[in-house]
């Protein structure tokens, strides 16, 4: 099993940034892809970003160079830097873990809003 707990989100208002926390804890020698998404009320959730074994990193099409994803093995920790904050970015962020399983955090509230 793997626990996966978010922080850092909050209401910023836009052109802001935010840096999102994923803490992770248990069986996580088996993670291979760590990632975050993101759902607004009414939406479906989607990706925001991956991050795999080796670095590679990809982005959701709307990120457009906004986010960064990053992780620190040593603390076991996930993060996504997002700057230039719009309104369209408000939603519940998760953080995800794959290896093992599939597991994910109980989210951050992001809101974005003057």
């Amino acid at each position: 099993q793997v626990q996966l707990v978010e922080s850092g989100g909050g209401l910023v208002q836009p052109g802001g940034s935010l840096r999102l926390s994923c803490a992770a804890s248990g069986n996580i020698k088996r993670i291979e892809i760590m990632g975050w998404y993101r759902q607004a009320p009414g939406k479906q959730r989607e990706m925001v970003a991956h991050i795999y074994s080796g670095d590679y990193k990809t982005y959701g099409e709307f990120v457009k160079g906004r986010f960064t994803i990053s992780r620190d093995n040593a603390e076991n920790m996930l993060y996504l830097q997002m700057n230039n904050l719009k309104p369209d970015d408000t939603a519940v962020y998760y953080c995800r873990a794959l290896g093992g399983g599939d597991y994910w955090g109980q989210g951050t509230q992001v809101t974005v809003s003057s």
